[in-house]
């Protein structure tokens, strides 16, 4: 019976008391209910109801306390005794009696369907304490409401105190409620002003992204506009920094990377303008171009005119000049040259006439210091058969001045590495020379100076052929040759040094040689004038020698004579040791062939030996012929063609070996019959 009651008054789950709605407070958390006389009861599972049936304690479970479809209570159950729980029956025992217990399993035994909502949600108390009321009393409706309300009053008196003692608490906190209500309000405005500005932003992020899309398809247009007239425009455009260069910088190295630079546009303008079709923009710069290069060659022809005359300045090196300014800007001038060929002629012809002056300026006073030095007096004294010079030679020939001998002398055509004596120690030598040494150190000078300019003229000029260039430098040393050759034939003209003359035609011949090697070809006119001063001079000379040795042929009597021979006119006390005119002609041979033993032409040379050694032979065989005895005759001509041998004997050449092979046969054709 009360079974059903419960059921029928049974609470939903989590549905307020009835008497909570008309309290004016807020609810109160569980910790503000009252400890006594009330007692928690203790949760017998989660299948309890939030029926509170009137108890010790008047407050129902929360509601997150209920636990939906008893899962609880089925676990609960199948797991075993619940912990902390009071046994059902000892209750119902304690309440009702044996028999009770007895009733109660038995009903528990039987399966009765339980219907959620009645029995689950009913809250039964877990001890005998009813409110005061029986168990038939707290079944009973009347009973049961009386007692609710009684407890509900007390519930409410209990609240009211509660609320009077923390009042001061609840109206902080109201106010503190308040406080939060306007901060909440003010975040709230902050929060519709920052969404507003967050709308204006996304706004201007939208328009920048469109702003951005047409920047970069504006972009792309521009990059494959400027890959289709980048180039033009390249070729056509000069950076301003150029421009400024040209008209107002010095004339330097940059300032020449930037005339290359206007170069290259003008010739890029000058092949285009060749084709049909003109672009405006060429017509627009060409004049302004134009006006660019005129000004370029106002400063090239400036600058140019500027270093020409600092080669008159005195004392000044020419190839300093050369090397260090002119050569380092040698593109000016082929500019010039295109662009302007006239004034680069005229240029280049100031250029000739101030290097023409500079060069016979300087060779007139180098020639001037030569002629100062002593030389050696070769007159007709020291001919081979000269009767005065043959009693005077013992005493007055000393060894460093004998003009048949060679000596050291052939030092001279060792390489010309070695560089022309200055013309103040020229001045001021008081050594005495033979010819061959002015010569030597003038044209040494000359020919290192000719090499500089012509190889300075070729790759200054590098754009002219090279008959002009050959023509600009014959011009400019014509009249430093007429020196050179003037200082020659004053050497040799009263000269009848044989040795030195033939000295100098090696020297020639070697200066030749030399100028091969260094592949100037414009002195071979030069060095051909020398030869043809020289050679016919060694030919005179030559031939004086062998009318000497004729003339002394010719005094020979048919017998020996004081003067000739170192006999005696008795046949007894005749000599056939060799004549003294054999010592002097194998000198000048042995001379002869040593300059002549790496030489190529030995033609000349071969002839003039020839007809000296034929009339000194026919010297020998008159002068035998003084000689009464016959085997003295050959002993005699013996002596005399050995002593030649010997003389010549570590001679070389070609030459050589053919005077050797001929004196060798007249040694023979003796050595057997004496």
């Amino acid at each position: 019976m009360w079974k059903d009651r419960l059921s029928g008054r049974s609470t939903p789950s989590g549905a307020p008391p009835r008497y909570r709605s008309q309290s004016p407070a807020p609810r109160a958390s569980s910790h503000l209910a009252p400890s006594a006389p009330y007692t928690q009861r203790p949760s017998l599972s989660s299948r309890s109801s939030s029926l509170s049936l009137i108890s010790n304690q008047s407050t129902s479970l929360p509601l997150t306390t209920h636990i939906s479809n008893g899962s609880a209570l089925k676990h609960s159950l199948s797991d075993g005794t619940a912990v902390n729980v009071a046994n059902p029956l000892d209750i119902l025992e304690n309440i009702l009696g044996d028999q009770a217990v007895h009733e109660a399993k038995r009903i528990s035994s039987t399966s009765i369907p339980k219907e959620r909502g009645q029995i689950e949600d009913l809250e039964v108390p877990t001890s005998g304490d009813f409110a005061g009321l029986s168990l038939t009393a707290f079944a009973e409706p009347e009973r049961w409401e009386e007692a609710k309300n009684k407890h509900a009053h007390a519930h409410e008196s209990t609240a009211l105190e509660q609320y009077q003692t923390k009042r001061g608490a609840f109206e902080e906190l109201h106010e503190s409620i308040n406080a939060c209500d306007d901060v909440l309000k003010s975040v709230e405005q902050y929060l519709a002003n920052f969404q507003a500005d967050l709308g204006v932003v996304s706004a201007e992020i939208e328009h920048l992204q469109s702003r951005s899309m047409k920047i970069n398809t504006r972009l792309d247009n521009r990059v494959a506009v400027e890959k289709l007239l980048g180039p033009a425009v390249e070729e056509l455009s000069i950076s301003p920094a150029i421009v400024k260069k040209i008209y107002e910088g010095p004339v330097d190295s940059q300032w020449a990377l930037a005339l290359a630079k206007v170069e290259e546009h003008f010739q890029s303008l000058e092949d285009t303008s060749r084709h049909a079709n003109k672009a405006k923009a060429r017509e627009d710069i060409s004049p302004l171009l134009n006006d660019l290069v005129n000004k370029a060659i106002e400063m090239i022809r400036d600058f140019i005119v500027v270093q020409i005359r600092a080669l008159r300045s005195p004392k000044v090196n020419a190839q300093i000049i050369q090397l260090n300014t002119l050569l380092k800007f040698k593109d000016l001038y082929k500019f010039l040259t295109r662009h302007n060929s006239k004034l680069a002629e005229e240029i280049i012809r100031a250029y000739i006439n101030t290097m023409r002056w500079y060069y016979l300026s300087h060779f007139s006073r180098y020639s001037q210091s030569l002629e100062k030095l002593k030389i050696h007096v070769m007159d007709r004294n020291i001919l081979l058969a000269q009767t005065d010079s043959s009693r005077r030679a013992p005493k007055e020939s000393p060894a460093s001045h004998d003009a048949l001998n060679l000596g050291n002398r052939k030092a001279a055509l060792k390489p010309l590495g070695q560089s022309a004596i200055p013309a103040y120690l020229a001045e001021e030598s008081s050594s005495t020379y033979y010819i061959d040494v002015p010569f030597r150190n003038f044209n040494i000078a000359l020919i290192d100076n000719a090499s500089t300019e012509y190889s300075f003229l070729t790759e200054f000029l590098s754009s002219h052929s090279f008959h002009q260039v050959s023509r600009k430098f014959a011009e400019i040393f014509a009249p430093t040759f007429e020196i050179g050759q003037k200082l020659t034939k004053g050497l040799i003209e009263n000269n009848l040094d044989c040795m030195s003359v033939l000295l100098c035609i090696r020297l020639s011949q070697s200066f030749a040689f030399e100028l091969q090697r260094r592949k100037i070809p414009v002195l071979e006119s030069y060095i051909n004038g020398t030869n043809m001063l020289l050679w016919p001079r060694f030919q005179i000379i030559m031939d004086m020698h062998c009318e000497s040795v004729r003339k002394a042929t010719t005094s020979l009597p048919g017998r020996v004579t004081a003067a000739l021979s170192l006999t005696g006119s008795d046949s007894s006390k005749q000599s056939a040791a060799p004549h003294f005119l054999t010592q002097r002609f194998g000198q000048l041979l042995q001379s002869i062939l040593t300059l002549s033993a790496e030489a190529g032409d030995d033609g000349p040379v071969s002839s003039s030996l020839g007809r000296l050694r034929s009339d000194f032979e026919a010297f020998l065989t008159k002068a035998s012929k003084g000689i009464s005895d016959a085997k003295k005759q050959q002993r005699f001509l013996l002596n005399n063609y050995c002593l030649i041998a010997t003389i010549i004997s570590d001679t070389t050449g070609k030459l050589a070996e053919e005077q050797k092979t001929h004196f060798e046969k007249l040694k023979q054709s003796y050595l057997g019959g004496s």
